[in-house]
């Protein structure tokens, strides 16, 4: 499976890092490679992972650490939609798209 990081995404790791990176450099930098290796999880099996038809129409997530890893797959490809925290409200960020 082809792994695709749409720019929410892409934002959304940056910002992940950004702010990690306040207090902890190293760990921003490190952190966000794990979340990076999760999502190449993903790839390898997308459906081993939670449906969340709630939030939209062929949506999983996957949860690492305290964030929320949400993906969708078709044919031979896994797209990256967003990367949340668990304590945001996960339902409102899909309802401004």
């Amino acid at each position: 499976m082809q792994l695709v990081f749409l720019p929410k995404a892409e934002q959304d790791l940056e910002a992940i890092g950004d702010y990690i990176a306040l207090n902890n450099p190293r760990r921003a930098a490190s952190f966000v490679r794990e979340l990076q290796a999760q999502c190449r999880k993903q790839a390898k099996s997308p459906k081993a992972y939670r449906p969340r038809p709630e939030l939209g129409k062929g949506l999983r997530s996957c949860a690492h650490g305290n964030y929320l890893i949400l993906y969708a797959e078709s044919d031979r490809l896994v797209q990256i939609v967003r990367i949340l925290h668990g304590a945001m409200d996960i339902e409102a960020q899909f309802a401004e798209n």
